[in-house]
């Protein structure tokens, strides 16, 4: 069964998204592939947002962003929405993350942010493994 493929988006795609996707990569990466983009991109991943990642071990430093409009084509089954925004591309299966923007926040603020989404992917993460592993495929008899 092919991973799901899942895409984490917020305005800037330099805080909120980022942090997801290094999350679900590094705690996910056998059930789902993370991808994460902006709907306004930022020009580069602020130092805060790697440095407070880095506090957990989760390297981003080859993270850049992009534009949700570059992800049309990736074939993206969910898209967990950080934006607090209505997102400006059509898709099947989403879902809205309340988070707090830290973008021009303190460390305090970089860590609330990135404790919630820590939490929440791990949330989904565990829910897509349950679901795979209640699923059974047709036997062919």
């Amino acid at each position: 069964m092919r991973k799901l493929r899942v895409l984490f988006v917020c305005i800037g795609n330099a805080c909120r998204s980022q942090m997801a996707e290094g999350f679900a990569r590094a705690y996910g990466g056998d059930v789902l592939e993370a991808f994460s983009a902006g709907v306004a991109p930022y020009s580069h991943v602020p130092v805060a947002t790697r440095e407070i990642m880095a506090e957990k071990g989760i390297d981003i430093e080859s993270h850049f962003p992009k534009h949700i409009t570059e992800m049309v084509d990736e074939n993206i089954d969910l898209v967990v929405n950080l934006s607090g925004q209505e997102l400006p591309i059509s898709v099947l299966h989403a879902r809205d993350w309340p988070v707090r923007d830290p973008f021009g926040g303190g460390e305090a603020v970089y860590r609330k942010t990135r404790d919630q989404i820590e939490q929440r992917v791990m949330d989904l993460i565990l829910e897509i493994r349950r679901l795979k592993q209640d699923w059974q495929p047709a036997s062919g008899s």
